[in-house]
C-alpha cells in the first residue's frame, strides 16, 4: 500500500512473519513506517493476551524487552517499536546495547516480560535487517501467534493506519543491562573452572556482531588465552554474511592450523549461531557438534533427558542417543519447534543442522555462546581434541558423511515436483526407500541408516537437498541420484 502521510510518499508491505521472524531489506522493505505497522501487530496482540482470562498473560505487568544486533538502524528501529508499545499502555525496556539474540530470550524469563522483540536478520547480509518476537518464555513466537500479529497488521493496512512518532531516534525509553543475568545464567551451566584447569589457547571470530564483550569476555575470565578476530562494530560485517560456516571461519582455520590455538569458536551477527574450528583447523559441521554435545553433557556431566533434532538433521545424533540410552525427538525445521518440546519435558539438548543449540535449564532459543562454551569445556575435560572424540565415537556408532546443497529447478516445475516427492518413492537410484516421513518436505530413509530429504524454498526456484551416507562414495551416489530426480 502507498500512502501520504506528513507530505511524504511512503510504501507500506503486507508483515509475514518467517521460520526465525520477518526480514526485508533496509529502506526497501524493512521502514520505519513498517517497523511501526509490525509493532502495532504486536501491540495488539499482547493487550488482547492480557485482557484473555484464559491466557497466561492474564493481567501481567506489560513489559517487553527490545533488543537489537549490529545492523544498520538497529537501535533507531528498536526505538520505533518501542514508542509504539508504550502509546499501546505497554511498558518497553530497551537493551543498552546491541545485544545477542539468547541474552535477549533469557532476560524476557528473568524480568518475567510478556514478550520481546529482537531487531536483527541473523546472519543474513548487510542490506537486511529483521524484526523477531518472543513470546514469555523467550522462545519464538509460535506460527499460531504470528498468523495474529499478521492478520493485525493487515487489517491496520485496510484501515490506512499511520503512526505520527517522534523524531526517529529521539524516542526516550527506559534502558537496562542484560549482560549480567546471562552471566550468571551461563555459569551454571559451563564448567568454567575445567576451562581455567586447561589454560588453553582459543581463537574466537566475532563476525562484527553482538557476541563482542560476551564470548570473549567469558573465555578470558575464564582464564583462556584468547585471539579475537573482527570485535569492532561495523554493520556491513567486512562485506560478507555475518555466518560461522567454513567459509566465514576460514581465517580462524589458518590462524588455529599455524598452531597458535588449539580451538577456534564463532558466532554469527546475533550470536545465536556457532561455528567451531578444530585443532587441525578442521570446520566441524553443526550437526557433529549437537552429537558432541550429547556426548558431553549424557557421558561426563551425567545429565539424564532426551535429545531433540530437526527432521535434516543429522541421525549421528541418534546413534550416539542409543549408545548413551536416550530418547530421540524429530521436529520441523525452526527453533520453535525445538523450543516448545525443550518446554514440554526435560530434554539434555536440542539443535539442528542450520547451527542452532539449547540445553536442559536453558533458553528455549538458539544459543551460540553458550555452544561454544560447551565445546571448550568438552576439550578441557578429556583432553582430546574434537576431531578424536568423534573418531573414537565413529569405531563404535560408524562413520556419517552428511551434506546439503541448493538443487536449482524451473520455477513452472516446482508443482510437479512437490507432487512426485509427495507421492512417495520406491527407491532414489539403486537405493530403496523404506519408509517416507512428511513432516517438514520429504523424507526417505534408505537401508543402513542413509537418507535424503527435500524442502522446497520459499522464496527461491529451487531444492534444499540434504544427504546422509555411511561411506564418501555413497555419498557422491546419492548426490547425483537427488540431482537427477529434480531434473526429471
Amino acid at each position: 500500500m502507498i500512502q501520504r502521510f506528513n507530505d511524504v510518499t511512503i510504501q507500506q508491505t503486507m508483515i509475514k512473519f518467517g521460520t526465525s521472524g520477518w526480514r526485508g531489506i533496509i529502506a526497501r522493505d524493512f521502514t520505519f513506517d513498517n517497523v511501526r505497522l509490525a509493532a502495532q501487530g504486536i501491540a495488539q496482540y499482547l493487550r488482547a493476551e492480557l485482557a484473555d482470562p484464559e491466557s497466561r498473560l492474564f493481567k501481567r505487568r506489560p513489559l517487553v524487552i527490545i533488543g537489537y544486533d549490529t545492523r544498520f538502524l538497529g537501535r533507531e528501529f528498536s526505538l520505533a517499536a518501542a514508542e509504539v508499545l508504550a502509546s499501546n499502555g505497554l511498558e518497553p525496556l530497551l537493551c543498552n546495547r546491541d545485544t545477542p539474540t539468547p541474552v535477549i530470550s533469557h532476560n524476557i524469563r528473568v524480568r518475567k516480560a510478556i514478550g520481546g522483540i529482537n531487531m536483527t536478520a541473523s546472519h543474513n547480509t548487510a542490506e537486511y535487517q529483521g524484526l523477531k518476537f518472543s513470546t514469555s518464555n523467550g522462545a519464538p513466537a509460535s506460527p499460531e501467534v504470528t498468523k495474529r500479529i499478521e492478520a493485525n497488521c493487515a487489517s491496520l493496512l485496510e484501515r490506512h493506519w499511520a503512526f505520527k512518532g517522534a523524531v526517529i531516534g529521539t524516542f526516550q525509553c527506559k534502558t537496562f543491562d542484560p549482560q549480567p543475568a546471562y552471566f550468571k545464567q551461563l555459569n551454571q551451566l559451563v564448567d568454567f573452572a575445567a576451562i581455567k584447569k586447561a589454560k588453553m589457547k582459543i581463537a574466537v571470530e566475532l563476525m562484527y556482531g553482538t557476541g563482542h564483550g560476551y564470548l570473549d569476555a567469558l573465555l578470558e575470565k575464564a582464564g583462556a588465552k584468547i585471539t579475537v578476530f573482527h570485535n569492532e562494530l561495523n554493520p556491513l560485517f567486512g562485506g560478507h554474511h555475518p555466518e560461522p560456516d567454513a567459509h566465514g571461519m576460514a581465517e580462524v582455520s589458518r590462524f588455529v592450523r599455524s598452531g597458535k590455538a588449539q580451538l577456534g569458536l564463532g558466532l554469527d551477527g546475533d550470536a545465536d549461531r556457532f561455528g567451531i574450528v578444530d585443532k587441525d583447523g578442521t570446520w566441524l559441521t553443526p550437526n557433529q557438534i549437537l552429537a558432541l554435545t550429547l556426548y558431553h553433557l549424557r557421558k561426563n556431566r551425567g545429565w539424564t533427558g532426551a535429545v531433540v533434532r530437526t527432521v535434516p538433521t543429522s541421525h549421528q545424533v541418534d546413534a550416539v542417543a542409543e549408545m548413551l540410552g536416550v530418547k530421540v525427538h524429530e521436529t520441523p525445521v525452526g527453533f520453535k519447534y525445538i523450543g516448545a518440546l525443550m518446554e514440554s519435558e526435560p530434554i539434555i539438548v536440542g539443535g539442528e543442522e542450520s547451527g542452532g543449540l539449547s540445553v536442559k535449564g536453558h533458553v528455549p532459543e538458539k544459543d551460540g555462546i553458550l555452544a561454544c562454551l560447551l565445546m571448550a569445556e568438552l576439550v578441557a575435560t578429556e583432553r582430546k581434541s574434537l576431531g578424536q572424540i568423534l573418531k573414537d565415537l565413529a569405531r563404535q556408532t560408524g562413520e556419517f558423511h552428511t551434506e546439503r546443497i541448493n538443487i536449482p529447478i524451473q520455477p513452472a516445475s516446482k508443482g510437479a515436483i512437490m507432487t512426485k516427492l509427495g507421492a512417495g518413492l520406491e527407491s532414489i537410484g539403486q537405493f530403496k526407500v523404506e519408509k517416507f516421513i512428511t513432516t517438514d518436505g520429504y523424507k526417505f530413509l534408505l537401508p543402513n541408516h542413509e537418507w535424503v530429504a527435500f524442502r522446497a524454498s520459499g522464496t527461491e526456484p529451487l531444492f534444499r537437498c540434504y544427504i546422509e551416507a555411511k561411506s564418501a562414495a555413497h555419498l557422491r551416489q546419492l548426490r547425483g541420484f537427488c540431482r537427477a530426480l529434480l531434473a526429471t
